[in-house]
């Protein structure tokens, strides 16, 4: 049998189908002011549907160039402030927000049909929020983080290895040990779109734009 090539990959795509989902109601005109409010409906729905991993979204940055990049993180919290993530300063991400601070953040919860973008400055938390963060976080996320080096070429496991002992040594030597680089951010956002998705396109799309302090809701053509 000959080997699938990426030129072969279309033909594969188009049988695979998509929005197979079970949308719930949703009725634009009747959303809450804050989308913080309608982001916590739709995410306490998502849990309660069983909807796998449903803090996880997409980050995406870019670097002094302009160059975009994204990966998966997980959201710790939403306030009034915005969207919270942590991270280490040293990684890829770390680097690009420091010479960009502007993020955006996708939710794609596929049981529900449903999609949230965020998209706004990002502003560092404060220290006490970081280090609550990374204290709560389990013993080989930390360790991992201690070895300062996320990001960074790798080829030799039992250099990987060295380098958790050492930090499962500095840890047990200061237990409530937390990382210079380590930061708590939010996305204080300045757009936040809401998307529903329908087998038969006639998809329900709302954006909340930051108005001062309040927020405009526009209703988007599918």
């Amino acid at each position: 049998m000959a080997e699938q090539t990426v030129d072969g990959l279309r033909s594969e795509l188009r049988k695979l189908t998509v929005l197979k989902g079970t949308a719930p109601e949703f009725d634009p005109s009747s959303a809450p002011d804050s989308p913080m409010e309608l982001f916590g409906e739709w995410f306490l729905l998502a849990v309660r549907s069983g909807v796998t991993e449903p803090h996880a979204m997409t980050l995406s940055t870019a670097d002094a160039d302009g160059r975009p990049s994204a990966r998966v993180l997980i959201l710790k919290d939403v306030d009034s402030a915005g969207w919270h993530f942590a991270i280490s300063t040293l990684s890829r991400k770390g680097r690009e927000l420091a010479a960009r601070p502007f993020a955006a953040l996708t939710f794609y919860w596929p049981e529900l049909v449903r999609q949230v973008r965020v998209s706004g400055p990002v502003v560092a938390d404060p220290p006490a929020v970081a280090a609550a963060d990374f204290r709560a976080r389990p013993p080989g996320s930390r360790q991992m983080a201690l070895t300062r080096r996320q990001s960074q070429p790798f080829s030799d496991p039992a250099e990987l290895d060295e380098a958790l002992e050492h930090a499962h040594q500095e840890l047990a030597a200061t237990p409530n040990l937390v990382p210079d680089e380590w930061l708590s951010y939010a996305v204080r956002p300045e757009e936040v779109e809401f998307w529903q998705g329908d087998s038969q396109r006639r998809h329900q799309r709302l954006r909340y734009s930051a108005e001062g302090d309040s927020w405009s809701r526009t209703r988007l053509w599918p």
